[in-house]
């Protein structure tokens, strides 16, 4: 078991800071996408300036 079990931060990009940061507590979320399909997204609020932040990921 490693000893480090804290997990690893979500990396997004911060459109007021301009800069990628971690996000703080976050959240997978579906959002609406094209064609009635839905996209798989984190969602969180920066660490520097408590903006919300998304960052889309790939499919399942």
């Amino acid at each position: 078991m490693p000893a480090n079990d804290k997990p690893e931060p979500v990396i997004a990009y911060c459109v007021k800071c301009r800069d990628k940061r971690a996000m703080v507590d976050p959240k997978e979320v579906e959002m609406k996408g094209k064609g009635g399909v839905t996209r798989r997204a984190m969602t969180g609020t920066c660490e520097k300036c408590g903006t919300k932040m998304f960052r889309i990921m790939g499919k399942k």
